[in-house]
């Protein structure tokens, strides 16, 4: 029976099966659905800066790690070194600058250098740089002049993870040789304008790959949003990072869905979407059942809409968690 002092609809009275839902106290979440392309991070063109044959290169999809051999140059090693700085001259005892610094720290983590020896000044090629380079030059199986020539190092600042190959064997060394990224899995959204203020740095994603696996992610880069509300113009790019990378597997370029989750409320009432009754006046209801089997409406507010879990946010006068609601139930 019903009590009318929410205003009253006869239950079931089209002959429909119901059943019962709880109203609980919960966090929500709204997503929004984007298409992403994953992939590696970053690309870099490795240019040849010396003279000579191009003898071997690496294949494509290889991972060449600081201190390895990027490429060879009539038979002599290219090596790969980590920094932001790109190779521009030639180094050897008595240079400055932040190319020198980089090599410092490269022969310390190399292990070809100790710490204390160039710790009170990083950005000198001293006696122990010098050293420090000979030990590399042994390792490496040349000369050990404990100088670089304009060619025999590359600088990124990152490990290569080689992409295409631009240079082929025989050939002289000029222009781009390579082309790398790194290991570093990422997705990149092309965002549309009005749709920028719907995504933040941190927000959590969810992403879904080719094969129907999930995975899941932050956003690392985002708009600043600073657009003035415009809805024309081109994408701006978003940067997604995998929370577990290699979960993604080794798809490149591959297209995938991805589900930023760009609100989030806690600690509110909830009920299934499906509980929610149209009013002939404009707004909601939700149809409560009492302990002793009464009806009645309840006007509610809404809130909040979680997709994902068929839930929204629901705030009205004697609603509270624990009550049951009235939804559709199986034919």
């Amino acid at each position: 029976m019903f009590d009318g002092g929410g205003g009253s609809r006869s239950s079931g009275g089209n002959g429909s099966a119901t059943s019962l839902a709880t109203v609980q106290r919960r966090t929500l979440s709204q997503t929004t659905q984007f298409n992403g392309t994953l992939g590696y991070a970053g690309s870099y063109t490795v240019l040849g800066l010396t003279r000579g044959t191009v003898t071997w290169l690496p294949k494509a999809g290889h991972v060449v790690l600081q201190g390895q051999v990027l490429y060879r140059v009539d038979e002599a090693p290219v090596v790969l070194l980590d920094g932001a700085t790109p190779a521009y001259r030639a180094l050897a005892e008595g240079a400055t600058g932040a190319d020198v610094a980089q090599l410092n720290h490269d022969l310390v983590t190399l292990r070809y250098l100790d710490r204390s020896e160039v710790d009170s000044a990083w950005n000198e090629f001293n006696w122990a740089t010098t050293t420090g380079v000979e030990r590399l030059q042994k390792h490496l199986g040349v000369d050990q002049t404990g100088k670089l020539s304009l060619g025999q190092v590359v600088f990124l600042p990152t490990a290569a993870r080689v992409t295409t190959l631009r240079a082929g064997l025989g050939a002289p060394v000029s222009g781009p040789v390579l082309q790398a990224s790194s290991r570093a899995r990422t997705v990149s959204v092309a965002l549309a304008p009005d749709l920028q203020a719907k995504v933040k740095k941190g927000d959590r994603v969810t992403i879904t790959l080719p094969d129907g696996g999930t995975s899941v992610g932050k956003v690392a880069t985002a708009p600043s949003n600073n657009s003035g509300g415009s809805d024309s113009g081109p994408t701006v790019p978003v940067t997604i990072r995998p929370t577990h990378p290699a979960a993604t597997g080794s798809l490149d370029q591959a297209l995938v869905e991805v589900a930023i989750t760009d609100q989030t409320v806690h600690n509110v009432l909830a009920v299934p979407v499906t509980a929610l009754l149209a009013r002939s006046g404009g707004g909601y209801s939700v149809e409560l059942v009492a302990g002793d089997g009464t009806h009645h409406l309840v006007r509610v507010n809404l809130g909040l809409f979680d997709d994902a879990a068929g839930m929204v946010q629901v705030s009205g006068t004697g609603l509270a968690a624990g009550q049951r609601v009235v939804v559709p139930g199986n034919e």
